[in-house]
């Protein structure tokens, strides 16, 4: 099989697209890099919808924390300790075996019944959990730059009578954003990467369609030589890296543009 081959067979294979097994001898240098670029697909898949969700997540976290009314600040405090405090590792386990409790004929809702054996999946559950962590941290991040927001910024807001939601969405939520996005691009990264452990944790891969470093393992142990699958997902990586810093680091130009 040539490498054009290669790539027509197993380009999509993590998504049900393709060639449906595995190579089993004879694995070339092509067939990883496919592979390990195919399970990347996921990664990305994860990260970005866990990502635009929880921003908006974060967002609500960061004001609930920083209300005066204790209804929404303790179980805000609360939330974000719990997930910052425990390895994501364990949510992901947890989470799977909490799904897998659920009655698999799904959950009768005011006469309605709700289906609930989807969330076992890893495309569903783990993004969940994904989601709920990066939420956490964000809005803990938020939180840091909405306490860090100038007081001149406030007084010269009140003095142009600027209230309530008004103010927060001209004068503190601009300024949230431009304090906490250095930070918060250190977030979308580590998520990314945190992406890896999906696979690794308790959600299995449906007819072996992993993650990236779910076939760089597959090749590490059919080879039993990890010095050529797992720097190729290294590689994979630092380029999804440079891709996220690029983005990040538009938006940030484009959010500090009125500063010298």
């Amino acid at each position: 099989m040539t490498c054009w081959e290669t790539l027509g067979a197993y380009a999509f294979r993590s998504i049900g697209y393709g060639e449906r097994l595995l190579p089993r001898t004879d694995f070339t240098l092509c067939q990883q890099f496919t592979l390990i670029g195919s399970g990347l697909i996921w990664n990305v898949y994860f990260g970005l919808l866990a990502l635009l969700a929880g921003f908006f997540a974060a967002n609500a976290l960061a004001l609930a924390k920083a209300s005066r009314n204790p209804r929404a600040r303790i179980p805000a405090d609360w939330f974000i300790f719990i997930f910052r405090g425990s390895p994501l590792f364990i949510q992901f386990f947890l989470a799977y075996e909490l799904f897998v409790l659920l009655p698999r004929t799904g959950i009768d809702l005011f006469g309605i019944t709700v289906e609930t054996s989807w969330l076992t999946k890893a495309w569903a559950g783990a993004l969940i959990v994904l989601f709920l962590n990066t939420s956490a941290y964000a809005g803990e991040i938020f939180y840091g730059a909405l306490q860090s927001i100038p007081k001149g910024e406030l007084e010269a807001a009140d003095a142009y009578g600027l209230t309530g939601w008004k103010r927060f969405i001209r004068i503190q939520w601009p300024t949230m954003l431009r304090l906490a996005w250095p930070a918060y691009t250190n977030e979308a990264i580590f998520l990314f990467h945190a992406t890896t452990l999906v696979f690794f944790s308790g959600f299995p891969a449906f007819q072996q369609r992993g993650d990236a470093l779910y076939y760089a393992n597959y090749f590490a142990d059919k080879t039993f030589n990890p010095f050529i699958p797992y720097p190729i997902v290294g590689f994979y990586f630092i380029c999804l890296t440079l891709l996220v810093t690029l983005v990040y680091n538009l938006i940030n130009t484009r959010l500090n543009r009125h500063l010298p």
